[in-house]
């Protein structure tokens, strides 16, 4: 019900707001209900005497300059050509995060040194490198926003040997942050890729074969650029920052590790399944979790959730938790059940559980405690949350600055300490090194074990939940509830992602751009009215507030939740022109979000008609990391990336 009031409101606000989109990455995959012309009223401009930018169709509005093709520098050691710092809006709110970088392939130009350490540069037509020419290569946008935290805008070289030998031109967008509230990170993006398509002409690449990629928070608001293409309901916030007007900013591929998203139903979500861990709860709390759980069901019962075959997934009640039962649930434990017996074929025994290596690639890793909590926010022994290195405080009372991830401590590379790849001292490495309570039932793998029988027994050595059958390799739990206990405790406090104090990070994002939190959920929200609980008065004064173009924060959640436009029964279902390719990987052990969120994010777009392929794994033992069941991450995700472009 509320969604629905939401978007009837949204409806309204948007009839004089809001105008349709461009052009798709490919003619036909447009979404139909969506309009394809943009209507342009240049009245304004033409009264100030502003330039207009226009390609042949005179669709495209801008007041931007193209790229200098006479700036390039060149890094001959690398044989790489790059750009910094080029704007990609005309009014940025933050000129120090919203600029991009190209890193083209050295062979893709023809250079002519200037003599000042600048080339002019044009299309060298003929070369190929891995087998693309330049005007035919891929583009790949990393989206390394921890927390949803801000991404800054590179201001020197980095090496991205990996990515310039397979041929990809590598474009790092720098973005605002959760500080500047949502959708500010999403909206920055959508502006780059606009910006590229309008330069698309002077540069290499193919700008309609744009791959997002990004591991949690960066994972979430690449999964949310790639289910938005072309959403109108991000249009007041581009035109705020002087986006180009006239071009599409769909995407052709997705690649997200540990997805922190779909936080409209992620509270309910992490109730539902992780819930049954938690301790010490007051009578009011534990009823505030057992509703949340109950509630789960019921966004699941009319979400209308398919499996790969089109069935419906339903959760019914149970004699034994709540609505651990139903066509839904059973799903869940298949999904469990494949992630263990991917590993069991996946590893060679003896297998050394110190040597898997949890954050790139080889299976296994800890098992579900060691890990980290949410990005910057870590819950200590008592329960309580303690802010760590890389997050303080910043609920309701004070106004607490939450500190920019990666915009401090000096990246080497656009993914984190470590560079693209992620390895080495990326932040969420390093916050993998707080460690956990563990709750009574909870296991750890250590060591090395000689058979897959010596591994499932540790698995089971507080009680048995994991039955093994030898002479198939294969192996069964007992319930999704026995599973979360040994391999995925909570890590949360109540209110998971919509803290009850707003205290959270994902609060932060719902704030408006004054560090301070605001709720969102309105689910929790009915809930503690019902309940009469002394939270009630704060959720209801937060969900009336509305940001600078007049949306609240239930209609910036749907902007923020890709399932809002993939799935038939919300109302963004159609609205928007999601990436035709998707790559999600998840940690299973992690304890930062339900498994539910990854699974019913690749659900959706398997049943979604236009998308072509949803590549989709839990990774066993990992958590939340850029999880890999063997190799690499950036080597798998570039091998993914040219199976797309086949």
């Amino acid at each position: 019900m509320l969604k629905k009031i939401a978007a009837a409101a949204m409806a309204v606000l948007m009839i004089c707001q809001l105008t349709a989109c461009g052009e798709s990455p490919d003619d036909n995959t447009k979404t139909e209900g969506i309009s394809q012309e943009k209507t342009e009223d240049t009245s304004q401009e033409e009264a100030e005497g502003t330039q207009e930018e226009a390609d042949s169709s005179g669709s495209i509005t801008t007041n931007l300059e193209k790229i200098d093709m006479s700036k390039w520098m060149y890094h001959a050691e690398d044989n790489v050509y790059y750009q910094i710092g080029i704007s990609y809006c005309e009014m940025p709110a933050d000129a120090s995060y919203e600029t991009l970088a190209v890193f083209v392939p050295g062979d893709y130009l023809s250079g002519t040194d200037n003599g000042d350490g600048t080339y002019t540069c044009e299309i060298n037509s003929e070369a190929e490198v891995n087998g693309y020419a330049a005007e035919a290569a891929p583009i790949v946008i990393p989206i390394e926003t921890p927390g949803y935290a801000a991404q800054a805008a590179l201001t020197d070289y980095t090496s991205l040997t990996e990515y310039m030998e397979a041929g990809f031109v590598y474009v790092h967008a720098g973005c605002r942050g959760r500080d500047a509230g949502a959708p500010a990170g999403v909206t920055d993006i959508k502006a780059a890729i606009r910006y590229l398509r309008y330069i698309n002409d002077a540069v290499p690449g193919d700008a309609e074969k744009i791959f997002v990629f990004g591991m949690s928070g960066g994972g979430a608001q690449s999964a949310l650029v790639g289910a938005t293409g072309d959403s109108e309901l991000y249009d007041p916030y581009l035109e705020q920052i002087g986006a180009v007007q006239g071009v599409s900013d769909a995407v052709y591929g997705s690649m997200d590790w540990c997805p922190i998203t779909n936080l409209d139903s992620a509270d309910a979500a992490y109730e539902w399944m992780m819930g049954v861990t938690r301790t010490g709860l007051s009578d009011d709390e534990q009823a505030i979790s057992d509703a949340m759980a109950a509630s789960f069901a019921d966004y699941i019962n009319q979400a209308g959730i398919k499996d790969e075959n089109g069935n419906v997934l339903t959760l019914e009640e149970s004699a034994d938790g709540i609505f651990q039962a139903g066509s839904y649930y059973d799903y869940i434990v298949g999904v469990i059940e494949t992630s263990l017996n991917n590993f069991l074929s996946d590893t060679e025994f003896p297998y050394d559980s110190s040597a898997s290596g949890e954050n790139e690639g080889g299976p296994g890793g800890r098992g579900g405690f060691g890990g980290r909590g949410n990005d910057g926010d870590f819950p200590g022994p008592d329960g309580n949350m303690e802010f760590g290195e890389f997050g303080v405080p910043g609920g309701k009372e004070g106004g607490k600055e939450l500190r920019e991830m990666d915009g401090e401590g000096g990246l080497e590379g656009p993914a984190g300490n470590g560079g693209p790849d992620g390895a080495g001292e990326s932040p969420y490495e390093e916050l993998d090194d707080i460690t956990r309570t563990e709750t009574s039932n909870g296991i750890t793998i250590s060591g090395t074990y000689e058979t897959a029988s010596d591994y499932i027994d540790a698995l089971n050595a507080n009680g048995t939940w994991v039955t093994y059958d030898a002479a198939t390799n294969t192996a069964a739990i007992t319930s999704v509830s026995d599973f979360v206990k040994a391999f995925k405790s909570v890590s949360k406090n109540l209110g998971a992602f919509d803290q009850l104090d707003a205290g959270q990070g994902e609060n932060i994002l719902f704030g408006y751009g004054d560090g301070n939190g605001a709720h969102f959920d309105g689910v929790l929200a009915e809930i503690l009215k019902e309940l009469e609980s002394s939270y009630a008065s704060d959720f209801a004064e937060d969900l009336q507030k509305t940001d600078a173009v007049g949306y609240t924060a239930a209609q910036r959640l749907s902007m923020y939740t890709p399932l809002y436009y993939l799935l038939e029964s919300e109302d963004g279902y159609g609205a928007s022109i999601p990436a035709k390719h998707w790559r999600i990987r998840t940690g299973i052990a992690q304890s930062d979000t339900s498994l539910t969120t990854e699974v019913n994010l690749a659900l959706a777009l398997q049943n979604y008609d236009g998308v072509e392929s949803v590549d989709f794994a839990t990774v066993w033992g990992q958590q939340h990391v850029k999880a890999e069941r063997t190799g690499n991450s950036t080597a798998n995700f570039i091998t993914w990336v040219n199976e797309c472009m086949k």
